[in-house]
């Protein structure tokens, strides 16, 4: 029997242990961000299901997970298909306006007559750009009907792939509730074995960064939704609880909620509302303004321990880095590498105090 050195046994091992686990990553990265927001979704209910685990202690292993699971199918795929009708119902009459644009041009709204500054500048941009069939057909000449089926094509292609990618979300989802604790277990003895205590500690911090960016982003962005949503029925806005539900979307993603509340303030304007879209904007802006200067930083930065500026960096390179999944993910990154700075710093500082 030939035996190797133990230096160069580790060695292979170790080199062996990481080309696998490349090799595992690299076959089951189509599925990587379904395991991420399976892992994000279950932290974030994890409170609830737990209590619903204390009530009922029978129905751990199958139908609680299986009721939570379905509850979350429902909560994305109702909201979705209601959006989806209310576009198709929508359909045929922003055809018909397209066609009646490229056949007379844009009418310019009246209310820009009554700007209280020179709008001659207004008036021959909309004249050259809108105004006439012709400018008109120039915006809008893109949007045929060949074009529309090829847009359409790619739309279904990349729909159906996040329709898998959301099947196995849920799959896997399921499998984390029924399999929680075993996991949990898991995940604290291995991070002992390789970091050590420190392991553990970055393991829960960083479950608590997730909860607490779920609370500031999620939670708060459905408060805003529901205040802004108020300010939609009042001023008459079409289809306002279509429209607020983007809006608490939109107000997820620091800064991306001037988009849907820039586009109902226009859609108020172009039927000469200009009072009615002066009050929605200065509604959201106080909404947006408390919950993003007062509420996101407490409910965020306390739980990750981060100072917001720190926080907000983690969001937005992680939405820039791995889209919408970078909203938890990032801050979770930055607070463990906070903690690692903080306890380097502070391990530093003993051993010079030691000297």
């Amino acid at each position: 029997m030939i035996e190797g050195s133990p230096a160069l046994q580790r060695t292979l091992r170790v080199s062996l242990v990481v080309a696998l686990a490349l090799l595992g990553l690299w076959v089951a990265h189509p599925f990587l961000p379904a395991l991420l927001w399976a892992i994000v979704l279950a932290i974030a209910i994890a409170p609830v299901y737990y209590r619903a685990e204390e009530r009922w202690p029978s129905g751990k292993r199958l139908w609680l997970p299986l009721l939570f699971t379905l509850a979350l199918g429902l909560a994305v795929i109702v909201p979705l298909l209601l959006g989806i009708l209310r576009a198709a119902r929508e359909a045929g009459e922003l055809a018909l306006w397209l066609a009646s644009a490229k056949a007379y041009g844009i009418p310019e709204p009246s209310w820009i007559a009554s700007l209280p500054f020179s709008h001659q500048w207004i008036d021959e941009w909309w004249a050259g750009n809108l105004g006439t069939a012709e400018a008109a057909r120039r915006q809008f000449g893109h949007l045929s009907d060949p074009d529309v089926i090829a847009q359409s094509r790619a739309i279904g292609s990349i729909a159906l792939k996040k329709i898998i990618v959301f099947l196995f979300t849920l799959l896997a989802f399921f499998f984390m509730l029924r399999h929680q604790d075993e996991i949990a277990a898991q995940a604290r003895y291995a991070s002992q074995r390789l970091f050590g205590p420190a392991g553990e500690r970055i393991g829960e911090q960083m479950v608590k960064s997730v909860r607490g960016t779920i609370d500031g982003l999620v939670l708060v962005g459905i408060g805003e939704g529901v205040l802004i949503g108020i300010a939609y029925v009042f001023a008459g806005v079409p289809h306002p609880v279509l429209l607020a539900a983007l809006t608490a979307v939109a107000a997820m993603i620091p800064f991306a909620v001037v988009l849907p509340i820039g586009a109902v303030a226009l859609m108020l304007l172009s039927h000469d509302a200009v009072a009615a879209a002066t009050a929605v904007v200065v509604v959201a802006a106080v909404v947006v303004f408390v919950a993003d200067h007062f509420v996101r930083p407490v409910l965020i930065g306390g739980a990750t321990r981060l100072p917001f500026l720190w926080v907000l960096i983690g969001i937005l390179g992680g939405v820039e880095t791995i889209g919408l999944l970078g909203l938890f993910i990032g801050p979770a990154v930055m607070a463990a590498l906070i903690l690692l700075w903080r306890e380097l710093v502070e391990n530093a500082g003993e051993r010079n105090e030691a000297k």
